[in-house]
């Protein structure tokens, strides 16, 4: 689950694919047309779509000799949507966070917090 949503927000962590993304948000484009509507070399757009591919969030479609991306709006709604849930839900039943749960259970016993705490208050 986290994995899925540092892939997804790693690809949207960057301006170029964020823009590839708003442009292909409109109609779908080939990396021809990509390169010349941002201005940029064809292999560093192709590079982009490889992230945002692999992250899930752009397909790709065949035509002839040309291949044709565009945005999964699907999966960016399901993603973002299932994020909130991640972040609605107790903390002790989201999957690998037991353990820290229990540790804030108990952080006002634990010794490094009240060390911490007992220097800020001098």
């Amino acid at each position: 689950m986290i994995e899925r949503y540092q892939k997804v927000f790693k690809a949207l962590g960057e301006t170029t694919r964020l823009k590839i993304l708003k442009l292909l948000s409109v109609e779908s484009f080939c990396v021809c047309e990509l390169a010349a509507a941002l201005d940029m070399l064809q292999p560093r757009i192709s590079q982009h779509l490889k992230i945002l591919k692999e992250a899930g969030l752009v397909s790709e479609r065949k035509d002839a000799y040309w291949t044709y991306y565009s945005v999964e709006k699907e999966l960016i709604n399901e993603v973002f949507q299932e994020f909130g849930t991640f972040l609605d839900n107790p903390l002790i039943e989201t999957p690998g966070f037991q353990p820290v749960a229990e540790r804030i259970a108990t952080l006002e016993d634990n010794e490094e917090v009240k060390k911490s705490k007992s220097r800020l208050k001098r």
